[in-house]
């Protein structure tokens, strides 16, 4: 295959396609269409009856109102082109023409001047179409990257997928036959890695038993309405060719019929089978593209079954939260967690351990498609003892077993299989009941640390004595394998690795699991975040850095083609993230590390504002609300500081803050106690840098009654120093 003609590796698109027709007039007889029907053959007693009636009646209808339309030939017109635009260039065509028939000066002259005027027009016409649809996906990177790619005509055949694949040295060119052996290859990857693994019986006296057991409330209307708004509104569609865009239009005219389903489903325990088929597109990760194994599946679940599945979320997140029942070392998929806590936590522990002068050793654990190999009677035996008994339990059971799926290849399905491990991707409960299976693994070690967020693991213990520190998790690490082993979860240990943290010199160490040596590397990525074995945030600043400057260079490209909204949406999508992602816990380290971001997001204000490379920023800053580099690290800071003083923070977070001294209250509750520090690391962190920050801003901003409320008054307060600046300039 190696021989192929590379001109081959890609589909001509110029197939025939289709496309539904979701106009607003469609969408309007459709609903029109369902509030006629008669939905008497829903309220049945059997859940999977009542939802195969359901899904009859509204396919019917949705088939019959939002018909299917056949799309031909390369490309459509280009989606800013106007009917009026599109007339201009048949008559700049008609134009041209004549020019070359008539060969005058006066037939040039009307032809080029009527171009140069179409010209300014489409340039405009473009400049506001893609400034309009940057805004409307600035939440989105992917998305925006598209349209970049699309202003810039840059074509994107890394989202293509190759027109044959290779397997055991055989050419696969058939469209059906690739689709199946992409589902062969992704429902067997996880199940190969489970049932390599033995069972093992054991007491799960890692668990302890919660006497209470959940109750599952009824459902009514005004709760799926709302489940309902809150969704995004995605244009992805599943099994059935619906998307979450027409299920919020139709949500009015099949609200009853649908309530009462989740009722059903809720009191007999039954998940409707239905609900449980996946449409999976695959997705190219990178190495060579036609081989299976460099591609991940993307699951597509039925848009009904994900208003279901957040019905029960929201009861189990309840009870969990009621209970207790996480551990407090758990950051992933709960309210107020999120991975820069899990990053803030951790960082938190090492800066403490080097102020102190302790080696401090964190493992960072990668396990084999964590997600894809949960066995689902030991998950379903750790809910029980959880206190998710009964029908909940019955649900949950029904709702893993006989899943099925099929990958799609343009219009190519493949057979339907059988899904055996694991919880389902794409779904709203699948990382809810992950984080259930993986939450007594904190309980295995009496002496390791553990942060988690769902399935990425950093276990770590510190002491004076690096042989000693090695020695402690060396053992531990024999109770952590089995663990792993009991519950049929496969380490990587290519991708676990390693760092000894300390900011003296450097000792031999060596870490060893199942007999085999880890990796220990000076610098590794955990949760998005570079961490450096002297916490310095050097390597992640340079990260940053070659990010930004990226995003630096397509504003360049387009800065004449996008007008100011559009460039600004560029800035907030493609730099900010960057900028904003864990900020408040790299972003006050070494000035000299940081100043070439502060340097590069005024170069990028420059583009934006087309001035020049050497003029002053301060005014454009004002202009266009942005806070410069430096402010925007204390802006951070401080919002940490403020859920802090509300006591709004996990658990773990809010232990570094502390108001008391000797059991004592601090003068004024708004004023936290100064963390004492020996080095720089440790002045840097959140703990201290944070408490000095807060305790010096005024005591009115403190006040403000809302987080969002104290983010406005910080930014107007800076601001407002930045016009006091204006006349004399030094940045």
């Amino acid at each position: 295959s190696k021989y192929h003609n590379n001109n081959k590796n890609i589909i001509k698109h110029n197939f025939i396609n289709y496309k539904r027709n979701k106009s607003v007039k469609a969408l309007e007889d459709l609903n029109k269409d369902l509030k006629m029907q008669n939905w008497t053959e829903v309220y049945v007693s059997d859940v999977n009856n009542a939802y195969t009636s359901f899904m009859k009646i509204l396919l019917k209808s949705f088939n019959s109102n939002c018909k299917l339309i056949k799309i031909t030939g390369k490309r459509d017109n280009q989606p800013w082109m106007t009917n009026g635009i599109k007339n201009a260039c048949a008559k700049k065509n008609s134009l041209y023409k004549r020019f070359l028939k008539l060969q005058t000066k006066e037939a040039e002259d009307r032809y080029k001047k009527y171009k140069n005027k179409l010209v300014t027009i489409i340039r405009k016409q473009k400049k506001e179409y893609y400034g309009e649809l940057l805004n409307k996906n600035k939440d989105n990177i992917k998305t925006t990257w598209g349209i970049i790619n699309n202003v810039i005509n840059r074509d994107n055949t890394n989202a293509r997928l190759p027109n044959y694949f290779v397997k055991d040295n055989k050419d696969i060119y058939e469209v059906k036959e690739i689709s199946n052996e992409f589902n062969d290859f992704f429902i067997n990857v996880g199940r190969s890695l489970v049932e390599s693994k033995p069972i093992i019986h054991d007491t799960m006296n890692t668990i302890p038993r919660n006497v209470n057991s959940i109750l599952l409330d009824k459902v009514d209307q005004q709760e799926i309405r709302n489940i309902v708004k809150n969704w995004g509104s995605k244009r992805s569609t599943d099994c059935d060719d619906l998307d979450m865009v027409t299920v919020k239009a139709i949500t009015e005219s099949v609200i009853e019929p649908f309530t009462y389903i989740c009722n059903l489903s809720l009191s007999t325990g039954v998940f409707p089978d239905l609900m449980k088929i996946a449409k999976v597109v695959p997705l190219f990760k990178s190495g060579d593209k036609q081989s299976f194994t460099n591609y991940r599946p993307v699951s597509l679940l039925p848009q009904f079954s994900k208003i279901l599945e957040k019905v029960f979320a929201l009861r189990l997140d309840k009870f969990i939260d009621k209970n207790s029942i996480l551990n407090h070392e758990q950051y992933g998929f709960r309210t107020k967690h999120s991975t820069a806590m899990a990053v803030m936590d951790l960082v938190d522990k090492i800066s403490s351990a080097i102020d102190n002068k302790n080696h401090f050793i964190s493992v960072f654990i990668d396990l084999k498609k964590a997600f894809d190999v949960i066995d689902h009677s030991r998950l379903l035996l750790k809910l029980h003892r959880y206190g998710i008994r009964g029908v909940a339990h019955q649900w949950v059971n029904s709702y893993l077993r006989n899943r099925k799926q099929f990958v799609q290849i343009n219009n190519a399905k493949s057979e339907l299989k059988d899904i055996y491990y694991g919880v389902p991707q794409g779904s709203v409960l699948g990382p809810k009941l992950f984080i259930l299976f993986i939450n007594d693994l904190v309980n295995v070690s009496n002496l390791l640390g553990t942060v988690l967020f769902a399935d990425d693991t950093t276990l770590f213990y510190s002491g004076l004595n690096a042989h000693e520190v090695t020695q402690v998790i060396n053992s531990e690490l024999i109770k952590v394998k089995k663990w792993f082993d009991i519950n049929r979860l496969s380490l990587n240990l290519n991708k676990t690795n390693y760092i000894l943290f300390n900011n003296r010199r450097s000792c031999d160490v060596s870490l060893m699991i199942d007999g085999m040596e880890i990796q220990r590397v000076k610098e590794t990525k955990f949760l998005g975040v570079m961490f450096d074995e002297s916490l310095t945030w050097k390597s992640h600043v340079g990260y940053i850095k070659g990010k930004i400057a990226k995003a630096i260079g397509v504003l360049y490209r387009v800065k004449f083609l996008l007008n100011l909204s559009g460039l600004l949406t560029l800035y907030h999508s493609l730099i900010e993230p960057y900028l904003f992602y864990c900020l408040e816990i790299w972003g006050a380290t070494c000035k000299t590390f940081t100043q070439p971001l502060f340097i590069l997001q005024k170069r990028a204000l420059r583009i934006i504002n087309n001035s020049n490379y050497r003029d002053h920023t301060n005014q454009l800053f004002i202009r266009y609300k942005i806070l410069k580099f430096p402010d925007l690290v204390e802006w951070k800071i401080l919002q940490i500081m403020y859920r802090a003083n509300t006591s709004n923070l996990p658990t773990n977070i809010q232990k570094m803050f502390n108001k008391r001294v000797s059991g004592y209250m601090l003068k004024g509750t708004d004023v936290f106690q100064k963390p004492r520090f020996r080095t720089k690391v440790r002045e840097c962190n959140i703990s201290v840098n944070g408490v000095r920050l807060w305790n010096a801003i005024n005591k009115e901003f403190k006040e403000s009654t809302t987080l969002a409320i104290f983010k406005k008054c910080i930014k107007s307060n800076v601001f407002s120093n930045y016009e006091k600046e204006n006349y004399n300039v030094k940045d």
